[in-house]
């Protein structure tokens, strides 16, 4: 099984997103810490932002953020919204051709077995994991100095 590169960039921008916490990153820088094209990310941006995974800040100041925590976005939570199709074989697929052994066929079985336990290994993974995996993350993205916008602090009111 191969993933698209929507993904592999999907999971890449959550990575930058989740080393440059409590700022909004820019699509413009994102693009050049990869070396892709800003339309491409936004292509992508699309089903990401829709499933909650980030959110989207619009205007002069604008750009993107972790929609819920990095400890919170497993791998398979990417791969699920930013993967078309898990067929693994054609009779895995909507309107295959029919085969006569597609009730009782072994190959079915032990790839559907498969494609299962990859999706559980995706699940134990989270950004997160990914980003405290290199703590020299920031310095590889190109990620310094104050970006112009921190995330708010919530402060309780005094009693």
């Amino acid at each position: 099984m191969r993933l698209t590169k929507q993904t592999n960039y999907a999971v890449r921008m959550l990575m930058y997103c989740a080393a440059n916490e409590g700022h909004l990153s820019r699509i413009p820088e994102i693009a050049k810490a990869y070396g892709v094209s800003e339309l491409f990310l936004f292509k992508i941006l699309q089903p990401l932002n829709k499933a909650g995974l980030v959110e989207t800040v619009r205007g002069r100041n604008g750009g993107v953020r972790l929609g819920k925590p990095a400890a919170d976005i497993s791998l398979f939570d990417v791969v699920r919204v930013t993967e078309d199709s898990f067929a693994m074989a054609e009779c895995f697929e909507d309107g295959a051709v029919e085969c006569p052994l597609v009730d009782s066929c072994g190959l079915n079985s032990a790839l559907r077995k498969a494609l299962n336990a990859f999706f559980d290994v995706l699940a134990e993974y989270s950004i997160d994991d990914l980003v405290k995996a290199r703590p020299q993350i920031n310095f590889l993205l190109g990620i310094t100095g104050e970006p112009a916008y921190r995330k708010p602090a919530i402060v309780a009111p005094a009693a």
